[in-house]
């Protein structure tokens, strides 16, 4: 997809909005620039929130466990398994 964009007088822009559809970009997202040597610009849209990511290595038939078991503090192992508090793991 290409298109074309102003930049005013006071160094902004719009990013047109077939990009910001494709993207999935809402007002608030933040993006990251890169120059290449070349010339070429890279923008990457951070609009990933942690709540997006809630569920996501969620697995049928497996088992939950709170955040406080999952810290490494917490961990010991034993014999190729991992055991957390009191909650043995194969």
């Amino acid at each position: 997809m290409s298109t074309e964009a102003t930049l005013t007088s006071k160094g902004q822009t719009m990013i047109p909005k077939p990009i910001r559809d494709s993207l999935g970009m809402k007002a608030g997202d933040r993006m990251t620039f890169t120059l290449l040597p070349d010339g070429v610009v890279i923008m990457r849209v951070k609009n990933k929130r942690l709540s997006d990511l809630a569920g996501l290595l969620h697995k049928k038939g497996r088992m939950t466990l709170p955040i406080e078991l999952l810290s490494r503090s917490s961990m010991r192992f034993t014999g190729g398994r991992t055991l957390r508090s009191n909650l043995l793991i194969a």
